[in-house]
Order: C-alpha cells, then sequence, then structure tokens
C-alpha cells in the first residue's frame, strides 16, 4: 500500500467528523478518533468486507469497537461507508432518541454489529463471533465451496485490557487457535485518570504470546503502510489470533494531546481551531469533501457488494451442489421453528431438573443443527453436554460441546457473539451462584435483545454440602429485576420441557433457565397444564375445591411440591385453598389482565409465597397481608440437603403453619 494525499485527507476527515459530533453534544470522547483513525480507516478501506447495501450478508466481516467510547469514530466510518445514518444523524449525536447514542447500542445503528461501552465485553463478544465463524464453516464448507469465511475484527484499548473478562477471552480464543480473529490494540498508554503505568505495567504483548497469540507491532500508529502491512501479516496466521500492538497517541493533534485531557470530554472552541490549523483541515464543521466521499464509496461500499456479488455467485453452485445444506444454513440465520420432542411425563416419575435438560438438550441437538454451548468446566455437575456430539476443541471444530473453561464472564460474553453472528442458537451454564460472573453480559444480552440462553444448576440451599458460598440466594430476585430477561424456576420435568420451549421460541430476549441438582417428583396435571402454564409464566396448579379459593399458595420450582403437600394438610384442617406454580415473574406479568386475574384472583388476599431465597419482591403478588417462607438476610449453610431445608422452614408443616397463623379461623370467615 502506497501512502497517498487522499489517504492522509480521508484519515482526518474521520478525525474531524467524529470531534465535531463531539463538540455538537459538548459531550464524547475526542481522544481515541483522533488517535485511532489511522489504523481505523486501513482497515476499513483495504480489508473489511462489509456491504453496506446489505447488513445482514452472512459471510460479511465483523467489526466490534470494543472501546465503544469512541463512538464517534465508528459512527463517522459508518457514514461514510454509505451505511443508513446521515449527517443529520450524526448531528444528533449523544441526543436523546437518536441513531448515534453515546456507546454503539446493536439494533439502533445500521452497521453496528455489539453494543458496547462495558470495557472488555467486546473482545468478548469478537471471540464468541469469531467462535460462530470457526463452527460453520466446519458444518457447510466444503472442497471448492467457501461458504462461510470471513474475519472478525476488534478495536481495543488499554482499559478494555486491563478488565478480567480480557483475560479469559484472550486465553480461550488463544486455546481455540482462532486464526480468523484480529484485535487492533490502541496502544496510547493513557486511561480516563491518568497514565495507564499508575496501574497497568503487564507486558502485554507478552501476555498474549502466552496465549498463543500471534502478536505484531506496528511502531507508528499514523503509517497506514504499516498497518496495512501488519493486518496482512495476521491474516496468513490461520492457527493463531493476532493482536497487532499499535503505537498511538491518545488525541493525536490536539495541543493535550498525550495525555488524560483529551480523553472524554470536548476540545472547546480554542483548542478545535488548534488542531485545525495543527493537522491542515482547512472545513468548517461536517463538510466532507466530495474526494473523501468518493474513496470510501470505491473502497468501503462498492468493493463491499463486488464481494457479496462474487459469494453470492458461489452460493448458488453450492446451493445446486448441496441443496440440504445451503438451505439448513440459511435457515439457521433465521428464528427458531421448532419444538423439541420430548414425551410428558407423569406422576411416580423424577428427575433432577439438570438431568431433565440434558435430555432436552440432545433432542434439541439432534433436531437443530445450529444449536450449540458449553459449560464453565461443569458439564459433569450441569449436565450441558450433547451425549452424542463431540468437543469443540482446535481440531474438531465441527464439535457441538463447547468446554470454556473456569472463565464464566467470557462463556457469556461468547454465547452473545455467537447469537449476534447469527447462524447459531447459543447457550452458556453454570451454576446458579456463578450466575454473579456473568452479570454484565446478561445485562448486554437483555439491552441487544437477543435471544442468548443462560442454563443454571443447582438452584438453591439444596445443594448441601457445599455451602453458602455455593447456595444462591439473592440471585433469583436480582435477575428478575433486570429487564427484558425471561427468569424460568421450573418445578418438575413437563416445566423445564415447556421453559426449554420458550427460551428456543425467543427473538428479542434471553432466557435463564434456573434448574435443581436434586431430583422432584413429576406433579399431578403438568403433563396437561404445564406447556402452556409456563408460557404463561404461572398457572393454578391445584385449585380449591370450592368454586372460589379461601387463600392461595404459590410457588417455583421445588418449592412447588411443598406447596401441594401444605394444601392437603390445610384441606384436612378446613382450609380451601388453591396452589399456584409461577416459573417466571417475566411472562406471567406480560399477560393479559383478565387472564392474571383468574389465577391469581384480586379479592383473594390471604397468600402465602414460598421460595428458598430471597423474599424481596414477593409483596408483588401476595400483597401487604400475604406472606412468604422465604430466606432473608442471611446467606445459607452447609449440611445434608434435607437437614438445611427443615432448620429454613421448607417443609409442608412450616407451609401450612405459616398460613394457619398468619390467617387465623376469625379471619378467614371475615
Amino acid at each position: 500500500m502506497q501512502n497517498s494525499n487522499l489517504d492522509q485527507k480521508s484519515i482526518n476527515a474521520l478525525r474531524f467528523l467524529s470531534v465535531d459530533m463531539i463538540e455538537k453534544a459538548n459531550s464524547g470522547h475526542p481522544g481515541l478518533p483522533l488517535g485511532a483513525a489511522p489504523m481505523a480507516y486501513t482497515l476499513w478501506t483495504k480489508h473489511l468486507n462489509i456491504n453496506p447495501t446489505d447488513q445482514h450478508w452472512i459471510n460479511r466481516d465483523r467489526f466490534i469497537l470494543s472501546a465503544g467510547h469512541g463512538s464517534s469514530l465508528l459512527y463517522s466510518l459508518l457514514h461514510l461507508s454509505g451505511f443508513n445514518l446521515t449527517i443529520d444523524d450524526l448531528k444528533q449525536f449523544r441526543q436523546l432518541n437518536s441513531k448515534t447514542p453515546g456507546h454503539p447500542e446493536y439494533g439502533v445503528t445500521d452497521g453496528v454489529e455489539a453494543t458496547t461501552g462495558p470495557l472488555g465485553q467486546g473482545l468478548g463478544m469478537a471471540v464468541g463471533m469469531a467462535m460462530a465463524e470457526s463452527h460453520l464453516a466446519a458444518q457447510y464448507n466444503k472442497p471448492g465451496f467457501k461458504i462461510m469465511d470471513h474475519y472478525t475484527y476488534a478495536l481495543a484499548g488499554d482499559g478494555d485490557l486491563m478488565e478480567g473478562i480480557s483475560h479469559e477471552s484472550a486465553s480461550l480464543a488463544g486455546h481455540l487457535k482462532l486464526g480468523k480473529l484480529i484485535v487492533l490494540y490502541d496502544d496510547n498508554s493513557v486511561s480516563l485518570d491518568g497514565p495507564t503505568d499508575m496501574a497497568f505495567t503487564d507486558d502485554t504483548p507478552k501476555r498474549f504470546e502466552a496465549y498463543n497469540w500471534q502478536v505484531l507491532h506496528v511502531a507508528d500508529g499514523n503509517n497506514p503502510a504499516e498497518i496495512n502491512a501488519a493486518i496482512e501479516a495476521a491474516k496468513q496466521n490461520t492457527h493463531q489470533p493476532t493482536l497487532i500492538d499499535v503505537k498511538t497517541v491518545i488525541g493525536f493533534g490536539a495541543p493535550n494531546a498525550g495525555t488524560n485531557g483529551v480523553h472524554g470530554k470536548p476540545l472547546g472552541e480554542e483548542n478545535m481551531t488548534a488542531t485545525r490549523k495543527k493537522l491542515g483541515w482547512d472545513y468548517v464543521s461536517f463538510d466532507i469533501p466530495d474526494d473523501v466521499r468518493q474513496n470510501f464509496e470505491a473502497t468501503v461500499k462498492q468493493r463491499g457488494i463486488a464481494a457479496e456479488e462474487q459469494w453470492q455467485t458461489l452460493f448458488d453452485h453450492y446451493l445446486d451442489q448441496y441443496p440440504e445444506l445451503a438451505s439448513q444454513l440459511l435457515q439457521s440465520f433465521k428464528p427458531v421453528s421448532l419444538d423439541p420432542k420430548l414425551p410428558v411425563s407423569h406422576v411416580g416419575e423424577s428427575e433432577s431438573g439438570r438431568n431433565t435438560s440434558q435430555r432436552i438438550i440432545t433432542a434439541i441437538s439432534e433436531q437443530l443443527p445450529s444449536f450449540w454451548g458449553g459449560s464453565a468446566d461443569l458439564f459433569s455437575s450441569n449436565k450441558t453436554n450433547v451425549k452424542t456430539a463431540e468437543a469443540y476443541e482446535p481440531d474438531d471444530q465441527l464439535g457441538k460441546n463447547v468446554w470454556f473453561g473456569v472463565r464464566e464472564f467470557a462463556e457469556a460474553a461468547a454465547v452473545n457473539g455467537m447469537t449476534l453472528h447469527g447462524g447459531i442458537h447459543a447457550y452458556a451454564s453454570t451454576f446458579f451462584v456463578f450466575s454473579d460472573y456473568m452479570r454484565a453480559a446478561i445485562r448486554l444480552a437483555a439491552i441487544q435483545k437477543i435471544p442468548s440462553t443462560f442454563v443454571f444448576t443447582h438452584d438453591s440451599i439444596a445443594v448441601g454440602e457445599d455451602g453458602p458460598t455455593h447456595e444462591p440466594i439473592e440471585q433469583l430476585m436480582s435477575f428478575r429485576a433486570m429487564p427484558n430477561v425471561n427468569v424460568i424456576r421450573p418445578a418438575d420435568i413437563n416445566e423445564a420441557i415447556a421453559a426449554w420451549q420458550v427460551a428456543l421460541a425467543a427473538t428479542e430476549t434471553p432466557t435463564m433457565l434456573v434448574l435443581t441438582r436434586q431430583n422432584l417428583p413429576t406433579l399431578p396435571q403438568t403433563d396437561v397444564l404445564a406447556n402452556q402454564g409456563v408460557k404463561r409464566g404461572g398457572y393454578v396448579l391445584s385449585p380449591a375445591k370450592g368454586t372460589t379459593p379461601e387463600g392461595i399458595l404459590i410457588a417455583t420450582g421445588s418449592e412447588v411440591q411443598l406447596a401441594l403437600s401444605a394444601q392437603e394438610q390445610l384441606r384436612d384442617a378446613g382450609r380451601d385453598v388453591s396452589v399456584v406454580s409461577l416459573p417466571s415473574f417475566e411472562l406471567f406479568d406480560a399477560q393479559p389482565a383478565e387472564y392474571r386475574e383468574q389465577v391469581l384472583p384480586s379479592h383473594v388476599t390471604r397468600r402465602v409465597a414460598i421460595e428458598m431465597g430471597t423474599s424481596y419482591g414477593w409483596e408483588h403478588y401476595v400483597g401487604l397481608q400475604g406472606k412468604t417462607v422465604g430466606i432473608n438476610n442471611r446467606f445459607g449453610e452447609s449440611g445434608n440437603p434435607a437437614a438445611i431445608m427443615n432448620q429454613f422452614g421448607f417443609t409442608a408443616d412450616n407451609v401450612a403453619a405459616t398460613y394457619l397463623k398468619a390467617f387465623s379461623e376469625k379471619t378467614a370467615k371475615a
């Protein structure tokens, strides 16, 4: 690549379009766009195969701005490359309801591949995207037909590489030898508070080399030829991911360049004038020269259109020779339309939630080729491996069981990346108490409105001997408080089957399946009621004998059987109550008011909720007069599970006694 005046002019156009946005908004981060524009320009105009007229081309390269605070640079690239993002959109940077929010948001801005901003997660999702590409290539590519053959690029900064997830994700990527993952490291040695050496003195290149990455160096981040050569070299290595360490100057050209003073606030009028003079930019705000626009049109848009047309010709021939595979591949990028074929369970049968889930996972895998996932070194405990499939490994990327290792955060971010990539319907798993390690990634799944599935086992104090560190207390309610997440805690085999059906059918909502370690009996009537009842979030499992119940016992998961036993005791005491199974608050609250009234009649105020976790939040369903049998203001214990549950009051006797004490005979007849 020969550097040209047009190259430099185009780089400066990116710089000033980016800082013009920030100045107009009086908010933003000019340091990254000014420093990283040359590497972004080189990647986009010389290497990145994308078609701005078809964001959904399945074989496009993926670009993730992991350092999402530099969003104005990404918006400049998207606008100049021909995506559906106008100058007027850029002028609305960081404004309410604009297409150019403060950090990149998937589904809001055309061309944005992932929501980033929480540092490190973009890198984690990029790893997942590269995993998806390699797995789909192993499934569908044939001699002469590289149908799935693209790169995943990420631009990361010092902050990204400080975050713990970067260590987990980079380690996983190196182990898996993801040769089509290339990370451009904006190495400017400055973070928000000041020089990075105040807190970050790692030898980053050696760290990545230890992770089995290829590490390349660009000494001058303002030299497009040097950057281009490094990217070319990275693409030649098919057995290692590559980190390109690009030495840059944060806020290049600005008076405060090289300091944290230019990281996260507008330059201001005086400094903008000085920066324009320093870089020789004589254009007014938001004015882009025609030759720059034409350059991006030719090097990104038209090149991308041609690349997709060439791929489509190849795919048409592939369709002729491998029609079933071609159809299957295209279908994998669409929402799932599958109910796993599993027989219902009947009274007398019992099974733990995790074992039921394993049978379901195996059945789904056999019926849905795009279904894929794994565990954080807990296959033997989570039971989330497909028994009939091999492990996904560097030498067998066709395998369906992903060994994520003890890397819960990276696992969740990777599954989000797989889901965003498309062609994969992905799940992650671990113990429920370790969902806290995944929380930030689950939150991003919810924000992005993507149907990632998270399978959690060992859901309560019934874990037993492993003790309070492994017994979730607050997790259920804390995730129920998170918007746009379906948390489902099934009570038996039939509810677990229905819960998986909900997860598969989701299109804009991540699903959390919260399953037991211990065996659960199949409950009466769930073979008939659970399928629709779980999809609606809650249902009357055992109605009162009379027309209207005196009271209601509400429970989830393993505690539903306690509610049924307590119902019998209360009947013996002359108290006629119904039992409601409420596996998902979110799904239930989304139902029409008429249905919710049928399940929880508002005039029936004598209510007791039973759940082996914190009771905060249950007042939404039991009301001010209701009671809960839960765990508040403390953690669990280590010991025999039955003894622990007895000590905490999770027995039918205590549930019945709680009801009777709260609602005396006099009160009951009132």
